[in-house]
């Protein structure tokens, strides 16, 4: 992946241009169809999305939480820890998507701990403040 893609993502516009080079080859870019559950509440989270095109809706409980659009990110639960998923998001749209598998994240947290601390830092401070964290 490009690292110009990932600065499109709220989460990365803060990190530098040689920290994106780091990150880009463990991000990959995913397209999907309108109706895809890209994650289910209960599940295990293990990985990170953030949205490029399109538009998907949050579900908790089966109610409706909140909608999600271009540069907008979910599971970042997946990024501190193995927790489980605290909502449903479905795919309301085709959409192009910029994704983290849970792998590839242990991978750079082991090669890159610093910035990995930063995006925690990040993620822990919209968590704070955010309405939904799938």
């Amino acid at each position: 992946m490009e690292p110009d893609h990932l600065k499109s993502i709220p989460l990365f516009q803060t990190v530098s241009d040689d920290e994106l080079a780091q990150i880009a080859p463990f991000a990959e870019e995913v397209r999907v169809d309108a109706g895809t559950q890209l994650v289910r509440e209960g599940d295990f989270s293990y990985d990170f999305f953030a949205i490029e095109e399109g538009e998907a809706e949050v579900t908790r409980g089966g109610d409706h939480v909140a909608d999600l659009g271009p540069g907008d990110f979910f599971g970042e639960i997946g990024l501190l820890e193995a927790e489980r998923r605290t909502a449903t998001v479905v795919a309301t749209s085709p959409m192009r998507l910029i994704v983290i598998f849970g792998p590839q994240l242990r991978s750079m947290e082991r090669e890159m701990p610093e910035l990995s601390a930063q995006l925690r830092q990040t993620i822990r401070d919209r968590l704070g403040g955010g309405p939904q964290d799938s």
